[in-house]
């Protein structure tokens, strides 16, 4: 295995694992909402993020698939992959 398609497939699934955190904390205050009104007020960011980090998942699984299987358009999914973890980066910076 090539060394980057190992750094992919750590930044996959790195994103995979933000991602259903996030969807799974959405999922729990959506149980709780009733209970606990304060919490709408996070659902909106909340959802914001886990969209940002889907998409983030769904580019980087792309790109692994490109770099394992050796497809032309592998590097073009490799440039994608790394300018949408800057743009995650940039959105998350203080």
């Amino acid at each position: 295995m090539q060394p980057i398609a190992v750094i992919t497939g750590i930044l996959l699934g790195s994103s995979f694992a933000i991602a259903s955190g996030l969807a799974v904390v959405l999922f729990i205050y959506w149980l709780l909402v009733d209970d606990y009104p304060r919490l709408q007020a996070e659902m909106p960011v909340l959802l914001e993020s886990c969209g940002i980090f889907t998409v983030l998942t769904v580019i980087c699984a792309f790109s692994f698939l490109g770099v394992l299987k050796m497809r032309p358009w592998r590097w073009f999914a490799q440039v994608t992959m790394w300018a949408a973890i800057l743009c995650v980066g940039y959105f998350y910076w203080p």
